[in-house]
């Protein structure tokens, strides 16, 4: 057990035991609640107002200064001497929503990410049931007389046949939800209790899957195709060490066959009646997913995300709990959800930030996965083409087992990427006169084309020429994007909008564009290229419900030959028919101001050219730079993604700098600069202070967006060699601040392990 694993243990025991473990008289528990507390509190259980004796990870509602609250049971604790506790209210559920596999790992990542425990609890929940919603449904259960009337035959009508021949068929004399017996309206029901044949009772709703409402799509019609060479010795080597843990990086060029391997894994955990809990990053990739593994394989995946209506996400939750679901797709929150029968974990895109938490509980769902894994000693897969630098120098340091697939399962070629030097080139809406020139030939020759540029709307600014004004956010340090297609201007990182201008309104000159986003690329490409189709991807574009994946659907049906879109493309799909990808600009990513900059530009930039020539057609990836001997381009066209890789640990090495040092960024902001600034220094000071030369404290500096919402925005940088003197540090922070508001309106929360400085 290393430094990860101890943190915090002594705070907090999640067991199973009886109620009155640890208790000297009457039960008591610890219960955790929504807000700023790290820890639980003590209640006890009066059995002659309440009922039986709770359980871990049942909801109570309990008495919570003046008010009452809803709260999760975490554990029995020790009644101490002379200590006054207030009583449980009630009880709302008779069995546990969460399992004590599930407690111990949120209270572990409470501890290591340093949030609010009743916070990380109480977000592993679906929304529905963070309050007192009830599970308890109206229920039938059958008399000795009712199995009586049935057998001589003297139930008379047809449903009361029908409802009590169900009911006859239930092992034992077990209840059967109302909503499970069709025929059951309440004329039947009040009839079959008055004839005594059945009493009303109450049962936990059943946690089916699929439900009835599901839709009837195909299931396993599509055989498994034959494995190559490189997959067959990638499912071969994670079967032979067998169902325990182990995390294996499988690192595959894109179309090189990772799913299959996936699947071929999953095929066999779900054999061996196990369940599967398999991870993505993002929604946009669900739709596709979901489909190829419904078509491979005999069950219906629940699907756990964001986009889904609070009774889907219930119904999804409960039923992967209850291990009636025994294959869960799911982005970033599905890290989480209970298993009642894990038997094998996928992270797909093991590489991408989406599965970093931004807000509120700053957890990363991979690592949480892997702790989770070697919890229920259950392997864990993690795929990419372009690995994590931190899973990569696992890997390399064999804390990782390491799986390369270097050919594309289709025997295609990976594309070839040559740079377009667009200096001093005459540009077409971002488009050099080579591109352009690309774009027809591809067309004409039937092939689809992709265009990426990560940045949305029409236009990234609008400027005046006369004396220089450029229309801002009032509230942040950023300029407004100009969205033509509802003409507004609008702030993307607070969400501000306003109407566009007539003229500049500070020397009434006409205002012009400056930049551009996929708005103005795809009017662009739509009047050049007229009749071909276009569809743009990006989070305007297909914020909809449905649109996103009508979009997909109209691309790889072909009715779309043009396709312009921002990150969201580079997120793992497959079109086949594509043969052109274009980077409309290098040069956002190339210098960027992170130090994660080179590792995130490469990665972009071999994901979406792997978009091309996937099928038996060849692909090209043409990228736009003004910087063609950028070392960090000619470094991955020449030597590729390992190489980058290598000589970016050695420059982080040197650096000092994640991953060879570990991190946390402590955040704060307040309407006052003056305010945020003295508190961080305050706590730099005190760091400095404490733990001398164990740690480095940079800062506090102004954040790179430096006022967010109208609020100043200030950040701490803490590395240390040694991971226990980071969590030392930041315990010593929890401890002195206490609230995660401190006065004087401030705003404050660490984030362990951040990937993201901005």
């Amino acid at each position: 057990m290393n430094e990860v694993d101890k943190a915090r243990q002594d705070d907090f025991h999640v067991t199973g035991d009886s109620p009155d473990a640890g208790c000297s008289g009457s039960a008591c528990w610890m219960v955790v609640v929504p807000g700023p507390f790290f820890g639980g509190f003590t209640y006890h259980h009066d059995h002659d107002t309440v009922g039986p004796a709770p359980r871990p990870g049942v909801r109570v509602r309990i008495p919570f200064g003046q008010s009452e609250r809803v709260g999760v049971i975490l554990e029995p604790v020790r009644d101490e001497a002379g200590q006054e506790t207030r009583a449980l209210i009630e009880v709302l559920d008779h069995e546990p929503l969460l399992d004590s596999d599930t407690l111990a790992c949120l209270v572990w990542g409470a501890a290591y990410y340093h949030h609010p425990l009743g916070e990380v609890v109480f977000s592993a929940l679906p929304a529905a049931l963070r309050g007192e919603r009830s599970l308890r449904v109206p229920a039938l259960r059958l008399t000795a007389d009712g199995r009586v009337a049935l057998e001589e035959g003297r139930v008379r009508g047809s449903r009361q046949q029908d409802v009590l021949g169900m009911l006859a068929t239930c092992p034992g004399k077990a209840p059967v939800a109302v909503s499970e017996l069709p025929g059951a309206s309440a004329p039947v029901r009040r009839r079959l209790v008055e004839q005594g044949w059945v009493d009303l009772d109450e049962i936990t709703a059943p946690a089916t899957w699929p439900p009835s409402t599901a839709v009837e799509t195909p299931v396993g019609d599509t055989p498994p195709p034959v494995l190559n060479d490189e997959q067959r010795a990638a499912v071969t080597a994670v079967e032979e060490a067998g169902r325990v843990f182990s995390t294996w990086l499988i690192e595959g060029v894109t179309g090189s066959g990772k799913t299959e391997v996936y699947l071929a894994l999953i095929e066999q955990a779900l054999a061996a009646g196990l369940q599967v809990l398999v991870v993505v990053p993002e929604i946009s990739l669900t739709p596709q997913l979901i489909d190829r593994f419904v078509r491979r394989l005999t069950v219906r995946p629940a699907v756990l995300h964001s986009g889904l209506s609070d009774g889907e996400r219930m119904a999804a939750w409960r039923a992967v709990a209850a291990g009636s679901a025994s294959l869960v797709i799911g982005t970033r929150s599905a890290a989480f959800v209970p298993l009642a029968r894990p038997g094998l974990i996928v992270v797909d895109e093991e590489h991408d930030a989406a599965l970093k938490q931004q807000e509120g509980f700053l957890y990363h769902a991979r690592d949480v996965l892997i702790w989770r894994a070697r919890q229920m000693d259950i392997p864990i897969l993690l795929g990419s083409a372009t690995p994590s630098l931190e899973s990569l120098r696992h890997a390399w340091e064999g804390r990782y087992r390491h799986l390369t697939l270097t050919q594309r399962a289709s025997g295609a070629q990976m594309p070839a990427i040559h740079c377009l030097d667009i200096r001093a080139q005459p540009m077409e809406g971002g488009v050099s006169p080579a591109l352009m020139r690309a774009i027809e030939r591809h067309l004409l020759d039937g092939g689809q084309v992709m265009l990426y540029l990560n940045r949305r709307g029409y236009a990234p600014s609008l400027v005046c020429h006369a004396c220089g004004y450029v229309a801002g956010c009032p509230h942040c340090d950023a300029y407004l994007t100009w969205h033509r297609e509802v003409n507004r201007l609008r702030c993307h990182h607070c969400g501000f909008e306003q109407a566009v201008p007539r003229e500049c309104p500070s020397c009434h000159a006409p205002l012009s564009v400056r930049g551009m986003g996929t708005e103005q690329l795809e009017d662009v490409l739509a009047a050049r290229f007229p009749g071909f189709g276009i569809v743009r991807l990006d989070r305007d574009a297909t914020a909809g419900k449905g649109v996103l994946a009508e979009s997909l659907a109209r691309i790889a049906r072909g009715e779309a030959r043009l396709v312009v879109g921002t990150q969201m493309l580079v997120k793992g799909h497959d079109f086949p028919g594509v043969t052109l990808v274009g980077v409309i600009s290098a040069d956002q990513a190339l210098f960027a101001s992170d130090f994660r900059g080179p590792e995130r530009f490469a990665q972009s930039l071999l994901q979406v050219a792997g978009r091309a020539g996937r099928a038996e057609r060849p692909g090209e990836v043409l990228v736009q730079t003004h910087d063609p001997a950028h070392p960090v381009l000619t470094r991955l066209l020449s030597d590729g993604y390992a190489a980058v890789m290598a000589a970016e640990l050695a420059e982080r090495e040197q650096a000092e700098l994640p991953p060879t040092r570990f991190a946390a960024l402590v955040r704060a902001d307040a309407p006052q600069a003056d305010a945020v600034r003295a508190f961080l220094t305050e706590v730099a000071g005190t760091l400095r202070e404490t733990h001398g030369e164990a740690l480095s404290v940079w800062g506090p500096v102004p954040a790179p967006l430096g006022r967010r919402a109208g609020r100043f925005r200030y950040q701490l940088l803490i590395l240390a060699r040694i991971r226990s003197e980071l969590h030392r540090a930041l315990w010593h922070i929890d401890e002195r601040v206490g609230s995660r508001r401190p006065g004087q309106r401030i705003r404050w929360s660490i984030d362990v392990d951040p990937i993201d400085l901005a």
